[in-house]
């Protein structure tokens, strides 16, 4: 090998590094028994024993918002590993002795807090104090209290988008009277049910949805192991199928962030050791910028994460 080639190869691979060291995110996420952030450089330098979530929120404090349980949702401050705060829906605001499960929360600009409550078939906006000052009824054809809801964000405009997993449908509710004003029934594209959470179940239990600048909504299909891009008019602009990705099969979809260059990040849950749990992809392409692939570390069960350094992110 010549001088030229081998410095070559070497500037190459220089050139291949620095770009994976730019790639890499610093991301919070919930697996294997653990509560976790990773750092840029793929070290974990805080984590705390902590049980299964579905949702999770960075404050601008620091302070991690996560469920607690089925029905606790906490915040916790990681220099202490304490709660400082917490709301049972399990107890509050006329739920006891229901069955209740929370499967998304969200931290408003007004300072309320976002409940989903499934099982009261209801969202909430609750003060630090745990009084509802706003509530919509749920509108849920299969009712169940594990199964009404998955990821429910408020958006811009202040309507709900309510991901019905149990139904299959993307609901957008009036933030006001919670009337339906649109919703999307997620196909199952001609293929029949298959039971199970890995790459080999099928259906359309969807998980996560956001609405894009354009008007478009976002959809992670969950056991449908895609994701769609799908018009005011239900039309599927843009679609992410199981093997798309090059050596990367997809089982259950469930996280979705849509970051200012226009990537999106998208969680890969119940998809085995062979397959990361967190993937960055241009959409314009399809080609893979990142992933973070840590089962050793968090198991064959990451629900839900989020990216902590980069901003004005959409989810």
């Amino acid at each position: 090998m010549s001088r030229l080639v081998r410095l070559l190869s070497v500037v190459s691979l220089v050139v291949l590094l620095i770009g994976s060291a730019q790639a890499a995110h610093r991301i919070a996420l919930q697996g294997n028994g653990k509560l976790a952030i990773v750092e840029t450089n793929g070290q974990i330098k805080w984590q705390m024993k902590w049980g299964g979530i579905h949702d999770i929120h960075v404050l601008k404090n620091g302070h991690i918002m996560v469920q607690q349980g089925s029905r606790k949702v906490v915040e916790i401050d990681p220099k202490t590993k304490k709660v400082v705060w917490s709301y049972d829906s399990g107890t509050a605001n006329g739920n006891a002795g229901k069955r209740i499960e929370v499967h998304a929360f969200q931290p408003l600009a007004n300072g309320r807090i976002m409940i989903a409550e499934s099982g009261a078939r209801r969202i909430i906006e609750i003060n630090r104090e745990g009084e509802i000052l706003h509530s919509v009824k749920l509108h849920v054809h299969k009712p169940h209290p594990h199964r009404d809801t998955r990821l429910v964000r408020k958006i811009p405009g202040g309507n709900y988008l309510v991901c019905h997993e149990g139904d299959g449908a993307v609901r957008e509710y009036d933030g006001k009277s919670g009337k339906v004003v649109w919703e999307y029934d997620v196909p199952l594209f001609g293929k029949p049910r298959r039971g199970g959470h890995g790459p080999e179940a099928w259906g359309n239990q969807c998980f996560g949805a956001v609405r894009l600048k354009n008007g478009n909504t976002l959809i992670a299909t969950g056991n449908g192991h895609s994701v769609l891009e799908v018009t005011p008019g239900k039309k599927v602009a843009w679609k992410l199928e199981q093997k798309d990705l090059p050596g990367i099969t997809l089982a259950w979809v469930t996280t979705l962030e849509v970051l200012p260059n226009g990537h999106y990040v998208i969680g890969n849950c119940h998809a085995g050791p062979k397959n990361p749990l967190v993937i960055e992809i241009d959409p314009k392409t399809k080609k893979v910028v990142w992933t973070l692939d840590r089962f050793a570390d968090f198991g064959n069960s990451v629900p839900n994460s989020q990216l902590l350094d980069v901003k004005n992110v959409i989810r």
